[in-house]
């Protein structure tokens, strides 16, 4: 399978089938929490009746949970042989679900570090393409967007900013004209939200952050490829380092060192 199609197919798990039961979601979320976290490592066997027993839940149900776990590569079910655990490399790593669960378990270090490496590899790439290749409306979208995230720097924790970086970000990766690129947005959009959700961001946006962002929106709009390249590799970069110290306060057991951060320095950081 292909890279291309295996995102894609990434893209197209639990986010577009209809949900079952709250007892067939609640299995999906613990089960395949679980195996993320490790606490059936690779190799394991497990039985569709054990899980409808630990559940509550029927046994329909727990099939169906165990496809829709299949679907994002943590199992496989073999004939006679139960329920298999797959190995890491066999996962849908881009699929939004296993990298919210990476970031809510004892990895999110690592998958902050390997995510930042993927945005650095590709958003630079993407906003250089898309000052080349964006219609009129996602350039207007862009700038809006960067806009957005001014008028709402003040509270870069809340719902308003994230929803607009959200949209930037999602719109620069569709505005490159590649496919390949465009359908990581979903990838992105996980980690701007599980970073929100997880208290990785400060409550004040840092000013220089919010203005790379509007170099970007408004050198895509003006078609400077150069300039957008380079901002979006400002923002990647510094995004990086306020993870990575963000990070290190939290395993210190003082999270709120993101807070007594002052304008520009780190701590204070955005993507």
């Amino acid at each position: 399978m292909s890279d291309e199609t295996s995102v894609v197919r990434h893209n197209r798990t639990m986010a577009d089938t209809p949900h079952g039961s709250p007892v067939h979601d609640a299995l999906v979320e613990r089960l395949g929490a679980a195996i993320v976290h490790g606490e059936h490592p690779a190799g394991s066997r497990l039985l569709t009746t054990e899980l409808a027993e630990s559940s509550g839940a029927s046994r329909s149900a727990a099939r169906e949970a165990v496809r829709v776990l299949e679907s994002l590569g943590l199992v496989q079910v073999r004939r006679k042989a139960g329920i298999e655990v797959l190995p890491v490399e066999q996962w849908n790593v881009y699929a939004p679900e296993i990298i919210s669960w990476r970031l809510d378990g004892p990895g999110r270090a690592r998958q902050l570090r390997e995510l930042g490496e993927l945005r650095g590899a590709v958003e630079p790439v993407a906003a250089r393409l898309a000052a080349a290749n964006a219609t009129d409306a996602q350039r207007q979208e862009l700038v809006a967007a960067a806009l957005a995230m001014a008028r709402h720097d003040q509270q870069a924790a809340e719902a308003e900013y994230l929803d607009a970086d959200v949209q930037f970000h999602r719109t620069l990766l569709s505005a490159s004209g590649n496919p390949m690129l465009g359908v990581l947005g979903g990838v992105v959009q996980a980690v701007l939200e599980g970073r929100t959700r997880h208290a990785l961001m400060p409550h004040e946006a840092n000013p220089d952050a919010v203005r790379w962002h509007r170099d970007v929106a408004f050198a895509v709009a003006s078609g400077e490829a150069d300039a957008a390249f380079e901002a979006m590799s400002r923002i990647v970069s510094e995004s990086d380092a306020a993870m990575d110290e963000a990070v290190a306060g939290e395993l210190a057991g003082v999270p709120e060192e993101r807070e007594r951060s002052g304008p520009g320095r780190r701590g204070q950081s955005l993507r």
